[in-house]
């Protein structure tokens, strides 16, 4: 049975937010004292969708910071459901993103978007106590995407667009969950031929680049992260459940091998029996705060 392109849509996004916790948790309430700060516009009189949260530890400064972006599909999601608790008692400040959706509009919106958060960030970083240069992306599904594609368009100066443009938009490392990085190849590993396709005409993919990914290879080549992979980019971690009905493992092989080649520092954690969600996040986000403690240099909680 193939399904609809509602109930295609649906599938995935029904998933994506059981990905991330509510606001400030992420299995870990905010520290008392944590500052919140809601409904940044990181575009000046830009789309009700061109804004961030920021969550700022409560003692401390020059904290490095983790720019989260969420899934959903390209379709849905929010910055609401990012979890933020589980970074701050880490010692990280917090911007959680949200960006154009793909009904707003396709391909390159979403990354221009993510970019222009980031040289805002980094713009502002002496206005709200965080380091500019110390700056990580992460994202589950639609979000691992953007994060993926972050890291490794570092040298692109195609989608650094609108303000802040003699600030960069480099991240420092990416935490990647489940986030397709070739969408050409996602069909031929599905796990059954049941799972939702995405070579349609109608699937989430075709629907961010704005048509039918098998007639517009230019346009998935220019959305895949793998197609930006030089040796600069910025240390990953990826992570992948290997029961992933709708992101196929094979996506984060494909990734954590070309990065690899290009002789970037990387490592893909497999989940045994992961689902494409919220258990796989929850057993892999140990792994991803201590990469992130690691390769931003933090020693640890800070009280």
């Amino acid at each position: 049975m193939r399904l609809g392109s509602a109930a295609r849509v649906c599938a995935l996004c029904a998933l994506a937010p059981l990905a991330v916790a509510r606001p400030g948790s992420g299995g870990t309430s905010l520290p008392e004292g944590t500052k919140v700060l809601k409904d940044l516009a990181y575009v000046s009189g830009g789309h009700e969708r061109q804004k961030l949260d920021l969550y700022l530890p409560p003692s401390g400064a020059r904290w490095p910071l983790v720019a989260a972006i969420h899934g959903g599909a390209w379709r849905m999601g929010s910055k609401e459901g990012e979890p933020a608790g589980a970074f701050v008692a880490r010692g990280f400040a917090v911007a959680a993103v949200n960006y154009r959706l793909s009904q707003d509009a396709v391909f390159p919106a979403q990354i221009e978007d993510a970019k222009a958060a980031v040289r805002w960030l980094r713009a502002n970083a002496a206005r709200y106590g965080y380091d500019p240069d110390r700056i990580a992306s992460y994202g589950t599904s639609a979000g691992g995407h953007l994060a993926a594609l972050l890291g490794t368009t570092g040298d692109v100066n195609g989608f650094d667009v609108g303000e802040n443009p003699g600030v960069s938009s480099r991240v420092q490392a990416v935490v990647d969950f489940f986030g397709p990085t070739d969408f050409l190849q996602m069909d031929a590993h599905r796990l059954s031929p049941q799972a939702m396709p995405h070579d349609a005409p109608d699937s989430p993919e075709s629907q961010l680049v704005g048509a039918p990914i098998r007639d517009h290879a230019d346009r998935v080549a220019r959305a895949n992260p793998i197609t930006y992979v030089t040796r600069d980019d910025p240390p990953f971690l990826i992570v992948h459940g290997d029961a992933d009905a709708l992101v196929p493992h094979h996506q984060s092989e494909l990734l954590e091998a070309a990065l690899r080649k290009a002789g970037v520092r990387v490592r893909l954690v497999t989940i045994p029996g992961g689902p494409h969600g919220g258990e796989t996040v929850k057993a892999g986000l140990p792994a991803a705060l201590d990469f992130l403690v690691e390769v931003l240099h933090l020693d640890g909680p800070r009280r």
